[in-house]
């Protein structure tokens, strides 16, 4: 009777074991059912968040765009500005050089006005003795004194002529005119130089020195301008400066003439070049060593009617003449109107 009470024992512990071991199994298996129940549905809560973000992502992605767009607008603007600007400070800058310009014409007209009567003796080139005893001999009649308004009372002249292409088309039948006329109303000279407005000379073997004033000078002259094509760039401040530093003598009365159209803006503003030649052309005491005349060529009024360099070389001329004892003459228009 005690052995088969112990097998029942037995066979009880075991059936317990496999009951926890198959609820175990039985309760793995109810918890994978319940996840992949629930598994679809939240890839469709996923697929649904992703959705959410993938518009807002591009809602913002249009916003960006739009800021974009609008800023690249402003930039197309803000660039408009800024060139509108620049063209307005141009014409700014360019009005400023004029009425700086028209202030030292002003300026200049008073301080002549001021210092005509104390300086008119000064300012005149007196004759030395040989041109008195040439004059003497062969002494023309008062009005041949003067070309166009012209004193023509100096020893040595030198011609600065503008070799620019508007020039030689429209003008050079003119500068041949009066270059022949200035030649005629001196009896004689002790020297004459031809350069052009860059300072080249005419002749090269002549340059450092004066060539004699003989008639078959002059005619050699008149005839090589007829074809004298030197390069120019229609502005007389190199030329001046190279005629002042090269051929100024305290011993020589010298005048320079200035056959020009145009002062173009390569070399300096009007200001600045007559500062230049107010340094230049000044001994140490303080006097003008070189007489300046210019005549002035409406090629730029006659050909288009009117044009700003053209004027700015009036102005400097004006200028320079008054301040350094010569005169200033500008030619008629040839337009019918």
């Amino acid at each position: 009777m005690k052995k088969r009470k112990g097998r029942r024992e037995t066979s009880t512990l075991s059936l317990s074991f496999l009951d926890a071991v198959t609820c175990g199994f039985g309760a793995i298996i109810l918890l994978l059912v319940i996840t992949k129940i629930f598994e679809p549905i939240r890839l469709e809560e996923s697929d649904v968040q992703l959705a959410g973000l993938i518009q807002d992502y591009e809602q913002e992605l249009n916003e960006i765009l739009g800021e974009t767009e609008e800023i690249r607008r402003q930039q197309r603007v803000t660039e408009d500005e800024v060139a509108l600007s620049a063209a307005q400070i141009e014409s700014l800058e360019r009005e400023l050089a004029r009425i700086r310009a028209a202030y030292l014409t002003e300026q200049s007209e008073a301080e002549v006005s001021a210092e005509i009567e104390a300086q008119l003796a000064a300012a005149k080139q007196s004759l030395t003795d040989e041109m008195e005893r040439l004059v003497d001999q062969n002494r023309p009649r008062p009005r041949d004194y003067v070309v166009g308004g012209i004193p023509v009372d100096s020893e040595y002249i030198i011609f600065l002529i503008d070799t620019s292409p508007s020039m030689r088309r429209y003008e050079w039948d003119r500068v041949l005119e009066h270059l022949t006329e200035t030649l005629d109303v001196y009896p004689t000279v002790k020297g004459i130089q031809v350069l052009n407005d860059q300072g080249e000379h005419m002749f090269l073997a002549s340059r450092n020195e004066w060539m004699e004033d003989t008639p078959a000078q002059r005619a050699r002259i008149l005839e090589e301008l007829r074809t004298w094509d030197a390069f120019s760039q229609s502005n007389p401040r190199r030329g001046i400066i190279e005629a002042i530093s090269r051929y100024f003598d305290p011993d020589k009365q010298v005048s320079l003439y200035v056959y020009s159209d145009d002062f173009a803006q390569g070399s300096g503003t009007v200001d600045s070049v007559v500062r230049e030649v107010d340094a230049r052309n000044r001994n140490a005491q303080g006097e003008r060593m070189v007489r300046i005349h210019a005549i002035a060529f409406p090629v730029y009024w006659d050909v288009f009617g009117v044009h700003e360099t053209a004027a700015d070389y009036a102005v400097l001329m004006r200028i320079l003449c008054q301040r350094n004892g010569g005169t200033f003459v500008a030619l008629p228009s040839r337009r019918a109107d």
